[in-house]
């Protein structure tokens, strides 16, 4: 729940943005198309959401090659991507404006989220319309369906346990893992959101920059949001990408090599003349992204007699596959399911 802070529950650590990475003709790629259009909707009327639209550049160097970063930001960084007419003002970028490491880049309009805002303005909607929130422990997933605000048990699951689909009795699914990811948080601004195909410290590596949105204007609406961590904006700079690695605690090197390379790639962080010196921590910290190998489980299971939704491993596309926890309704008719009762977990 918003508020809840774990190294194993992903979103209070998230960036986040729009930066499509599914390949076309792809279920993913439908995922985002309408994601991009519910984001870019909140970002223009719904202030209280934490949603901001932001000037995107998308870096390049030749020699970024078949590593981590590249496989899994293909289509970000190729120069003829999926959405270049989806999005506002896509283009290429000219050689005045690239950086000196750069050979080549793309730019477009997108959108930056607060997740510490829009998280809660979620959970307000759901509340809005009627929905119940309940804490417990389960250890299988069958359990989930006698936890029904209305006593009785109910006619379906949504397993969206991330990590834990892992370890959740029922599931244990091998497939899913964590790909950690480190960021730090400063003051400093920036006038976009900034990322490149790979750096020189490792192949698990990578550089990203985003300022987030305030939310000075939501106050009056979710006033309770203060009780969280993140209220303000703050730029976000990453990160790693890696598999597999439990970690919980940020790595110091780690930092300062994400300070050092920031600095470099978006000298306009800090005053000229100034390097990582000049940054204004707030912050650092991990998070795990859910990812599975093979992809999102999106599929429907009976399981002693109870019919499970699962839709788990978003991996570190969790705010972009909308369709799926904006609009459950669709979802049950997409299933065939009828029923008016399920626990969502």
């Amino acid at each position: 729940m918003p508020g809840d802070y774990d190294i194993e529950y992903t979103s209070p650590w998230a960036g986040a943005n729009w930066w499509p990475v599914s390949a076309a003709g792809t279920r993913e790629q439908e995922w985002d198309k309408i994601t991009f259009y519910e984001l870019w909707k909140l970002a223009k009327s719904v202030p209280a959401a934490g949603i901001h639209v932001q000037n995107s550049l998308i870096y390049r160097r030749k020699q970024d090659q078949d590593t981590v970063i590249t496989e899994w930001q293909e289509t970000l960084l190729s120069s003829d991507p999926w959405f270049k007419d989806l999005v506002p003002d896509f283009r290429t970028l000219q050689k005045h404006e690239l950086p000196k490491t750069v050979d080549s880049g793309t730019t477009f309009k997108s959108v930056c989220i607060n997740v510490s805002i829009f998280m809660p303005y979620l959970v307000s909607l759901c509340l809005e319309h009627g929905a119940i929130f309940k804490r417990a422990t389960v250890g299988h997933i069958c359990e989930a369906a006698d936890l029904h605000a209305s006593g009785k048990k109910a006619d379906v699951v949504v397993n969206c346990t991330g990590l834990m689909a892992r370890k959740l009795g029922g599931v244990m699914d091998e497939k899913v893992i964590p790909a950690r990811g480190q960021i730090v948080v400063v003051r400093n601004e920036i006038p976009a959101m900034v990322t490149i195909s790979g750096c020189d410290d490792g192949p698990d590596e990578l550089v990203y920059l985003m300022m987030r949105p305030a939310g000075i204007s939501s106050l009056t609406q979710v006033t309770w949001i203060l009780l969280t961590f993140a209220i303000g904006g703050g730029t976000v700079i990453g990160g790693s990408y890696q598999k597999g690695n439990w970690e919980s605690q940020p790595d110091p090197n780690l930092t300062q090599r994400i300070l050092e390379r920031a600095v470099e790639l978006v000298p306009e962080l800090v005053k000229p003349g100034q390097g990582p010196e000049g940054l204004d921590v707030i912050r650092s910290y991990a998070g795990l992204r859910p990812l599975r190998i093979g992809g999102v489980r999106l599929e429907t299971e009976v399981i002693d007699g109870i019919d499970i939704v699962h839709n788990y491993g978003a991996g570190g596309f969790g705010c972009m596959p909308f369709p799926f926890y904006w609009d459950l309704q669709d979802a049950y008719s997409y299933f065939r399911f009828s029923s008016s009762e399920l626990w969502y977990g």
